[in-house]
């Protein structure tokens, strides 16, 4: 089979399957037998040949671009607009707008309010967790905190606990306190006693690292003997969160281990997912708007603090942290939260509909231009930002174009059948003929 005749049997079966459809070229010529290599006096062809849309596509002799797949057109030849149109383009039938509802609008300017929207929970804020631990060993003999999700205030009593480390601080601190009242009674010499006080000191200082308030000590000094027990009392207002076991009583305080954590939701963190393509729009300090299923008449502010410092390799996305002010309580962490990030945006910019962009495998984004009488010629755009199902356009688009914004598909889709006859038809005549 020649391949004339292979190229007629796929336009007939394409013409049977969409009749209504008149294709005429689009970046590559319906007929090979008007492809440019018959120019009229040869010069062309046997020059050199760019891409319009790849100009770092160069070759001897015509062809298609192996990137977009676009005929390439002589180096220093600037075809009039309408006939490269008429090229690129593929041309349809009135028929064929009709019955798929082709529908267009003009390429405007706007005021492009950026958004980044996305869901997830709020969770405590974890630079406002305080851990409650002892630095002595001992054992809790009574709980004034028994269950989890209480609150506290600062400064309330959380436990008592009894420990001998704390009973022999005390003795040494009594003793110091009397050995200075005997130097003084018996008028001592002044660096003996200074000697003295300075023994009350390093007791005293002793206890207050171990966390004894200076109430405390004082209470010790006047009482003259060591206490069994002593309070624990609680060094932040919050929640209780987390115990070391269900009942603190009778169990043993090791130095360093976590008996009780303290959470302070007066501010709390929503951790939300943001999708790869966004994060080149996002950085720390951008404010945030909060909304929560809990109140959907109520809105919070915030802003966005940090990310973490890998992606999930499963959804692809990064986790953000956004601070939510929570000063009247209502809010509760794993409560779930739609979070919007307020973008900087862009003023006066070139935009379109976000459903005109056909975004292809290999990082291009293609519109389909209107160039009238059913002439449509696709255009290779750069974007910038997207909001309010709206794209910016920097480049490949000027304001009063018209662009399809609805099946827009079918046109690339024809346009690819053209291109799949003309290299079937173009190639040469093989034993082997592969059609996919």
């Amino acid at each position: 089979m020649t391949k004339s005749r292979l190229a007629a049997l796929v336009l007939a079966f394409a013409a049977l399957s969409a009749g209504w459809i008149a294709v005429s070229r689009f970046g590559l010529p319906a007929d090979p037998r008007l492809s440019q290599e018959s120019s009229v006096d040869g010069t062309v062809a046997a020059g050199l040949y760019a891409c319009g849309m790849h100009p770092q596509v160069v070759q001897e002799g015509p062809g298609q671009c192996p990137i977009c797949g676009m005929n390439l057109t002589p180096i220093g030849v600037d075809p009039p607009s309408e006939e490269r149109a008429e090229r690129e383009g593929v041309r349809v039938s009135r028929n064929f707008l009709q019955n798929f509802a082709v529908r267009t609008t003009l390429v405007e300017r706007a005021d492009l309010a950026a958004r980044i929207r996305t869901t997830g929970f709020l969770d405590q804020d974890e630079a406002r967790l305080t851990s409650v631990n002892t630095k002595y060993a001992g054992w809790i003999e009574r709980s004034r905190v028994n269950t989890v999700g209480e609150r506290v205030s600062q400064g309330d009593v959380l436990f008592e606990i009894y420990s001998p480390e704390l009973v022999t601080a005390q003795e040494e601190y009594l003793a110091a306190v009397e050995f200075v009242g005997r130097l003084r009674a018996a008028e001592a010499q002044t660096g003996a006693l200074r000697r003295a006080e300075g023994l009350v000191e390093a007791a005293s200082e002793r206890l207050r690292h171990w966390d004894l308030t200076s109430r405390q000590i004082e209470d010790l000094g006047a009482s003259r003997a060591a206490s069994r027990t002593l309070e624990v009392y609680s060094p932040a207002s919050g929640y209780v969160v987390e115990k070391l076991q269900d009942s603190l009583e009778g169990v043993r305080a090791v130095p360093g281990a976590t008996i009780l954590k303290i959470a302070d939701h007066s501010a709390l963190w929503a951790k939300v997912e943001f999708h790869e393509h966004h994060l080149r729009d996002l950085r720390p300090g951008l404010r945030a708007h909060i909304t929560l299923d809990a109140f959907p008449q109520r809105s919070w502010h915030g802003r966005l603090l940090f990310f973490e410092p890998s992606l999930n390799p499963e959804t692809r996305t990064l986790t953000g942290y956004v601070e939510v002010g929570n000063p009247g309580g209502s809010l509760r962490p794993k409560m779930f939260a739609t979070v919007e990030i307020r973008l900087p945006g862009a003023a006066d910019a070139l935009v379109v509909p976000s459903q005109s962009v056909l975004r292809s495998g290999n990082n291009r984004n293609v519109v389909i231009v209107d160039a009238g009488d059913g002439l449509f010629v696709p255009r290779e755009v750069e974007l910038g930002i997207e909001a309010d199902g709206l794209l910016q356009v920097v480049a490949g688009l000027v304001a009063g174009d018209r662009i399809v914004t609805s099946s827009q598909f079918l046109l690339d889709s024809e346009s690819n059948l053209q291109a799949a006859v003309d290299s079937l038809a173009g190639g040469a005549d093989s034993q082997h003929q592969h059609v996919h």
